[in-house]
C-alpha cells in the first residue's frame, strides 16, 4: 500500500519546478512505486481531477472543521479514494452531518502538509502544473511505452487514469487494446483559430468549410437500439434529448459515433439565441430539454468500421450516408473567395462563422491541432470565473463584476480582465447562488470561488496592460453566456490571449 504521503510529495515535487522534465520526473518516480488498484487514484488526485467527480464539498464545509492535524503520517491512496467514494455517494436526510463527521476523521488522521493537499483538491484549487499533459508524459516513460499509445488509449477511453493503470500493468500491447467502443465516449477534437477564411485555408489546404453552429457539441453513439448522448466533457445527457433520440433511430445505420451540434431552431431554420439554447443544454439543468435538434459534422465509426484515421473526405463521404439532412451544411473548396461567400451565408443565417477543416486531416480526438480552424467575426473568448464582486445600487445583494481568467501553462488561471456587462436579472440570480457554492473566501466586497465554471466573453480586442498577471486586459469585454458544456481544461490559454493584441 503506498503512503498518501508520498503523494503529497511528488506534487510537492512538481510544484517546486517550473521545467517540465523535472515535474515528470517527480511523477514517474510515484507511479513506478504504486499497485494496479492506485494508479487511477493517483492519476486523479495529481491532475485535480477525482476519479469520482464531483465529491460535494465546498470551502464552506471546510472551512468549518474543527481538528487538529497528525503529528505522523498513516493514511494510505486507497484510504483517501475511499473516502472521496463515500463523499461523493452520500445524500439526502442528514448527508451534511454525516459527510462533516466523514472529513472530521479523515483531516484528524492527516499530516499538515496532507491536510492543505487534501482542502486545495477537495475545493479545485490544486494546481502544481500535473496536468494531463504532464501526466500523460509520465505515465509512458513510467511504463515505457510511447506516449502516443497512451494519449490514444486515454482519448478512446475518456480517462486517462483507466489508460495509465493498463499502460503500468500490461504495457504497449494492453494500450493497443483499448480501442473505439459505442456507447462510450471519446475525448472530442478541438479547433485552433484563424482570423480570416484566407488565413485558415493557407493552413489547411483543400478544405470542407462548414457553417459554425451556434449550439452546444454533442456526441451521439448509437449500438442497434441503443442511443447515447454525451457533451464535449463527456457527460451523458441522453434523457434531456429525447427527439434527438429519436431522429438517431432513424438513420440508415445500425452502429455508429457522430460528432455534432445540439441547437434551437425556428421553423425557418434560422438558430435560436444561443444563451437560450444553452439554458436549456446546461449540464446541471433537468427534466427535458425542448426543442432543440440535432446536426452533425464528422463520423467516427459506423457499422463497425473505426474511421478515426481515415481523412476526413472519406468520412464526409460515410457521414452523408448515414444522416443525409441532418449534415451541417459544408461545402469542399480552396477557393477563397467561394469560402466567403460561404461564410457570409452562415452569418447571414445567424450563425458564428465557419469551420475550415483539411480534407486529409484524421480525428484527433481529445487534441487541438492546426487541421480544423475556426473563423468567427465576432471575437469571443471562454474564460475561467475566478472571483466576482457584491453589486451597488440596483444591483445590491446580487454577485456582479467577473473576475475573468485565461488558462496558464501549469494548469493557474491568469487574471485578464473584468465585466459586468451583458447580465441579465435571471443570469445575475443564478450566479450569485452559484458562486457562493464555490466560494473559497469572501471579505465581504470579492467572493473567490473554485476555477469551475467557463463564461463565454465578447470583445472588441485585447491591449497591452500591467494592470493584470498576464500583461494584458481585455477591451469593452461582457458575458455572452455560460458554457456548462466545457471544463476549464476548454478555456483559452493566457498564450491565445496575449497573441490577440497584434489583431487589433
Amino acid at each position: 500500500m503506498t503512503s498518501f504521503a508520498a503523494v503529497v510529495d511528488a506534487s510537492a515535487a512538481a510544484t517546486a519546478t517550473t521545467k517540465r522534465t523535472a515535474k515528470v520526473a517527480a511523477l514517474v518516480a510515484l507511479l513506478r512505486q504504486l499497485e494496479p488498484g492506485e494508479v487511477a487514484p493517483v492519476v486523479g488526485f495529481l491532475t485535480g481531477t477525482p476519479r469520482q467527480g464531483r465529491i460535494g464539498v465546498g470551502w464552506a464545509t471546510l472551512s468549518a472543521l474543527d481538528v487538529a492535524t497528525a503529528a505522523e503520517s498513516t493514511l494510505t491512496v486507497g484510504q483517501i479514494d475511499d473516502a472521496l467514494t463515500e463523499l461523493a455517494s452520500t445524500s439526502g436526510a442528514g448527508s451534511t452531518s454525516a459527510r462533516a463527521s466523514l472529513l472530521q476523521r479523515v483531516f484528524g488522521r492527516a499530516t499538515d502538509t496532507e491536510a492543505s493537499f487534501l482542502y486545495r483538491l477537495l475545493v479545485g484549487e490544486l494546481r502544481q502544473g500535473a496536468l494531463e499533459g504532464v501526466m500523460t508524459d509520465a505515465v509512458a516513460k513510467a511504463a515505457g511505452v510511447p506516449i502516443d499509445a497512451v494519449r490514444r488509449a486515454a482519448m478512446f477511453s475518456g480517462d486517462l487514469g483507466r489508460a495509465a493503470t493498463v499502460a503500468l500493468t500490461d504495457g504497449e500491447e494492453g494500450l493497443a487494446a483499448i480501442g473505439l467502443t459505442p456507447l462510450r465516449p471519446v475525448q472530442p477534437m478541438l479547433a485552433a483559430t484563424s482570423a480570416t477564411v484566407a488565413d485558415a485555408l493557407v493552413a489547411t489546404g483543400p478544405a470542407s468549410v462548414e457553417w459554425k453552429l451556434d449550439g452546444a457539441r454533442i456526441q451521439v453513439h448509437r449500438a442497434g437500439e441503443d442511443v447515447r448522448i454525451f457533451t464535449r466533457n463527456l457527460n451523458d445527457i441522453t434523457d434531456r434529448l429525447p427527439q434527438v433520440v429519436d431522429a438517431v433511430r432513424a438513420f440508415p445505420a445500425d452502429c455508429f459515433v457522430l460528432d455534432g451540434e445540439a441547437i434551437g431552431v425556428d421553423d425557418d431554420g434560422r438558430p435560436h439565441l444561443f444563451q437560450d439554447t444553452m439554458s436549456r443544454f446546461g449540464a446541471e439543468q433537468t427534466g427535458v430539454a425542448v426543442g432543440l435538434r440535432a446536426f452533425f459534422f464528422d463520423v467516427l465509426h459506423a457499422d463497425g468500421d473505426d474511421l478515426v484515421t481515415r481523412p476526413l473526405a472519406e468520412r464526409l463521404a460515410v457521414l452523408d450516408r448515414v444522416v443525409g439532412a441532418a449534415r451541417v451544411p459544408a461545402i469542399i473548396t480552396d477557393d477563397v473567395a467561394v469560402a466567403e461567400a460561404f461564410s457570409a451565408q452562415a452569418l447571414e443565417q445567424a450563425h458564428e462563422g465557419v469551420m475550415v477543416k483539411a480534407l486529409e486531416s484524421t480525428y484527433d480526438a481529445g487534441r487541438r491541432g492546426g487541421s480544423w480552424r475556426k473563423v468567427k467575426p465576432v471575437r469571443t473568448l471562454d474564460l475561467v470565473v475566478l472571483a466576482a464582486e457584491w453589486g451597488h445600487g440596483r444591483r445590491r445583494g446580487w454577485l456582479s463584476n467577473l473576475h475573468l481568467g485565461a488558462r496558464g501553462p501549469d494548469g493557474s488561471f491568469v487574471m485578464v480582465g473584468k465585466t459586468f456587462k451583458g447580465l441579465t436579472d435571471q443570469l445575475l440570480t443564478w450566479q450569485t447562488e452559484r458562486f457562493q457554492q464555490l466560494a473559497v473566501s469572501d471579505d465581504g466586497f470579492t467572493v473567490h470561488i473554485r476555477p469551475e465554471l467557463v463564461v463565454e466573453i465578447a470583445l472588441d480586442g485585447v491591449q497591452v496592460s500591467r494592470r493584470y498577471p498576464g500583461g494584458v486586459a481585455l477591451r469593452f469585454a461582457r458575458v455572452r453566456a455560460y458554457r456548462p458544456d466545457k471544463d476549464p481544461a476548454d478555456a483559452d490559454t493566457i498564450e491565445t490571449v496575449q497573441e490577440m493584441v497584434s489583431r487589433r
